[in-house]
């Protein structure tokens, strides 16, 4: 099955991504009808990492996952809004949220992020990032939820399901994480690993714009069909 997957690649993205776009026909109903009682839904998205924190790095591109969380971020939110859903960015640019005299930068960037958050009102966060693992063979798009948290799992199993439908490494399953950005918030939030930039073949195509398109097309209708339930 994945060998096949890897040598009709191209063809297989661009059915995924007619398939992502006939999801988001059906689903114009579900936008609607979460948008209108309340017109100000809306969803905080994190992009990972930021400033002296860049992440994991690609093997072959060498782009770091501060980077590529950005633009997935920023693609994502243009898609959102798109769709009158409104949208909070925890960051925008490349550097981080840290104070530079702070003495402990990555806690105090977390704890900027949760201040945006929750001070924004969303409902829910999608925090977007690239995953590594020191096996290169390991690969696929995953959403990781808080153990307990029920409404965050299906979420994440809401994601997990169409990235299964679009993707050509996406794991089998979604997974339980221990992480600030799912712990410290009461609304369902996901950490989406889009790929792992340590795994060469995918890194080549979390680099491509149409696979961004596509990654985040699949973020967007798992989210509504969560919505929908």
């Amino acid at each position: 099955m994945i060998k096949a997957i890897s040598v009709k690649k191209p063809i297989l993205i661009c059915l995924a991504i007619i398939l992502v776009a006939s999801f988001l026909l059906s689903y114009q109903g579900v936008i609607s009808s979460a948008s209108t009682p309340k017109p100000s839904f809306t969803v905080a998205i994190d992009a990972g990492h930021g400033g002296i924190d860049g992440g994991t790095v690609g093997v072959q591109t060498g782009k770091d996952e501060n980077f590529l969380n950005l633009e997935y971020s920023l693609y994502l939110k243009e898609l959102l809004s798109s769709y009158n859903i409104g949208v909070v960015m925890t960051r925008t640019t490349l550097n981080g949220l840290y104070n530079p005299f702070s003495e402990n930068k990555k806690l105090d960037d977390m704890a900027k992020r949760k201040e945006i958050v929750k001070q924004s009102g969303a409902e829910i966060l999608l925090s977007i990032h690239m995953n590594s693992f020191p096996l290169s063979s390991s690969r696929g798009a995953q959403v990781f939820f808080k153990d307990g948290d029920t409404k965050s799992q299906v979420l994440a199993e809401s994601i997990q399901t169409v990235f299964q439908q679009t993707l050509p490494f996406a794991r089998a399953s979604t997974s339980i994480g221990d992480y600030y950005m799912l712990n410290e918030f009461d609304i369902p939030s996901v950490i989406v690993e889009c790929g792992y930039l340590s795994n060469p073949e995918e890194e080549a195509l979390l680099v491509q714009d149409e696979y961004k398109a596509l990654v985040c097309g699949s973020i967007f209708v798992g989210l509504l069909k969560f919505l929908a339930n």
